[in-house]
């Protein structure tokens, strides 16, 4: 269940005007590293983080925060001492993460989550209860995405989880190959419509 913070919320929004005409920005220059032209809806938030046990999570992680959908709800959702490691390698995604969400519970890396390991680890703050992606798995250069899932696979700690949503079903033979666990849903109420995945080590 969301719990609510003691932390002021620090974030400064920019208008959702300004944060779609960004993302859709990026979206035609980058199409295969976005996979949808608009930000993920209420109702995929929603099913993906109610996954969540916020009362019990440390360390929270996310792949791709893009303008930072989910990044808000998640800050919203933790715990006051929780840490949340965000990893982004668009530099238009990293500047604008960086002067619109100044909550000290965020630490975003200018990076490919394929460092996340190393990126933890510099940070002692050891491995992952949650790590959430929506990066489009199935356009990735087929060694990059099994070096990520991996090491995702390698972060989490006991009893955490690999939270996804994805536009494509292609991704599902390789988290079954990687995860001992994958369950599979579908969000009918986003653009495109989307796989949702709750995968365990």
């Amino acid at each position: 269940m969301p719990t609510s913070t003691t932390i002021a919320d620090e974030s400064t929004a920019p208008s959702p005007f300004a944060q779609l005409t960004l993302f859709a920005k990026n979206f035609f220059k980058h199409p295969k590293m976005l996979g949808s032209v608009v930000p993920s809806s209420r109702f995929l938030i929603d099913r993906l983080l109610n996954q969540v046990d916020w009362a019990e999570a440390d360390v929270i992680v996310e792949y791709g925060p893009g303008v930072g959908t989910f990044t808000r709800e998640i800050l919203r959702r933790m715990r006051p001492d929780a840490r949340l490691l965000v990893l982004e390698t668009n530099p238009d995604f990293v500047r604008h993460l960086r002067s619109s969400i100044t909550d000290p519970r965020l630490d975003l890396y200018a990076g490919s989550a394929a460092d996340v390991q190393q990126v933890l680890q510099e940070r002692s703050l050891g491995g992952a209860d949650y790590v959430i992606a929506g990066i489009p798995f199935s356009t990735l250069p087929g060694e990059v995405r099994s070096d990520i899932l991996q090491v995702t696979h390698d972060v989490l700690q006991p009893g955490g989880a690999f939270l996804v949503y994805q536009f494509s079903p292609k991704v599902t033979s390789h988290l079954r190959r990687e995860f001992s666990s994958v369950q599979r849903g579908f969000e009918l109420l986003n653009v495109p419509p989307a796989q949702v995945y709750y995968c365990a080590p």
